[in-house]
């Protein structure tokens, strides 16, 4: 109908006719009778030739005799000089034999027309074509970064492992499992990570190992357990770290792979654990916890004591004798009797069989030094005795399960040791605080 490109304004008119005509009839009777009426400047017909006027678009329909509809002329001209074209055509008074009346309906601008439908496209790519709701400089500054970090990946040895840009010119590395891991130190700025990928620990990790300061920093799963204790047989490690329970490493934030590392555990601490846990399934016997790192401060003989834990149980088959029941904390409440094995041969008491007495009691105890009862009590009264017989006391059994804020009091308080039957959301274990399950 029109050309979009020159097109500035779409002259509309109506047209009838007291008579049937046809298309040919409408558009000769524009030319003729518009024909120098307007001058050499305004001929309708040397416009159309150059393009400022396009052609005449007729859409006729005839009935009962007569003929109606409308005409469109589209126009490149200015403001006013449409106005004067689309007027002109008003003068039309018959078209063919016909008398005809035609009446300019409207002249729209089509520059107008175009600005609001972008504005209604606009709108809809603003809100449902953008893939974020906004655009942040820092993300993308992260981004290329990331990229960065990421194309910096190397492989080493013959195997080919992942490791950061920095393994071979650091002093220490840190040994992890896989790729991911590799990529998600390495995205914060962690560039000594070196992955074993598998059981089949690399010999270029091995040699590693030898000439630097090795940290293991590995997922708390069976899998990372199994890659530990290989590490330890044939690799010289010097530090182990742990995620937090349940994530890992690959999943970690840069604040927690941080304090991970901060609260790496010497591997002299790590070893006997795994010794125990090892014997312990060769054994049959359940292990509800691996890994614990425990204090080199105990004595020789508490240490020996708190290895034959889980070790060799107490028989409970045996007759048993009746503790009697003792006050609480001095408001009349009392504590039930606990079900004790007795102590063989007249010997001390030791730290097993304490163990055997509190387990399935539901209670606690403080413990002296020399490993004597120093009080018993209700779980709900631990961190309340605790202030007053925490000084006296080298370790407490609580047959209930221990949260972060319990073991870090605990700690705080200066105990030795801490045996409880299940230990719960710990993430950062103490040096000082030996960890005994019972």
């Amino acid at each position: 109908m029109y050309s979009p490109d020159t097109t500035k304004y779409l002259i509309q008119i109506h047209l009838e006719t007291e008579g049937v005509v046809d298309k040919p009839d409408v558009v000769g009777a524009i030319f003729g009778q518009t024909e120098g009426l307007l001058g050499e400047d305004l001929d309708l017909r040397d416009l159309q030739r150059t393009g400022r006027v396009g052609r005449i678009d007729v859409q006729i329909v005839s009935r009962r005799g007569e003929t109606s509809g409308d005409i469109f002329i589209a126009s490149s001209l200015d403001r006013a000089e449409t106005a004067i074209l689309a007027a002109s055509l008003e003068t039309i008074d018959r078209v063919g034999p016909c008398v005809a009346h035609v009446h300019v309906e409207c002249i729209e601008d089509i520059r107008v027309a175009k600005r609001k439908k972008i504005i209604e496209r606009a709108k809809e790519l603003l809100l449902d074509a953008f893939e974020e709701d906004s655009i942040d400089s820092q993300d993308l500054l992260d981004e290329v970064r990331e990229s960065i970090r990421i194309e910096k990946v190397r492989s080493l040895g013959e195997e080919r492992v992942p490791a950061g840009p920095n393994v071979e010119e650091s002093d220490a590395i840190i040994i992890v499992e896989g790729r991911a891991d590799v990529l998600n130190l390495l995205r914060y700025g962690i560039k000594n990570s070196v992955a074993v990928e598998g059981t089949n620990v690399p010999k270029i990790i091995v040699s590693l190992c030898e000439k630097k300061t090795a940290t293991v920093f590995l997922d708390g799963d069976r899998g990372g357990e199994l890659i530990l204790r290989e590490l330890l047989q044939i690799a010289d490690i010097d530090f182990v770290a742990y995620p937090p329970r349940g994530k890992s490493v690959e999943d970690l934030s840069r604040k927690e792979i941080v304090k991970a590392l901060r609260n790496k555990v010497p591997v002299e601490y790590v070893r006997d654990q795994v010794e125990r846990d090892i014997r312990k399934v060769s054994l049959n016997h359940e292990s509800q916890s691996t890994l614990y790192p425990y204090s080199p401060n105990i004595s020789e003989e508490k240490e020996s004591d708190l290895r034959s834990v889980g070790e060799h149980p107490v028989s409970s088959s045996i007759g048993e004798e009746q503790i009697q029941p003792v006050s609480g904390s001095g408001d009349g409440t009392t504590i039930p009797a606990v079900s004790m094995p007795p102590i063989e041969n007249g010997g001390n008491a030791t730290l097993g069989w304490h163990i055997g007495a509190i387990r399935g009691s539901g209670l606690g105890r403080f413990l002296s030094p020399d490993l004597s009862t120093i009080r018993d009590f209700q779980p709900g009264e631990f961190c309340d005795l605790l202030k007053e017989y925490g000084a006296e006391s080298a370790g407490v059994l609580l047959d209930q399960v221990v949260d972060q804020k319990m073991l870090d009091f605990a700690a705080e308080k200066g105990l030795e040791f801490i045996a409880a039957r299940e230990f719960l959301g710990i993430v950062k274990r103490p040096t000082t605080l030996r960890m005994v399950n019972i």
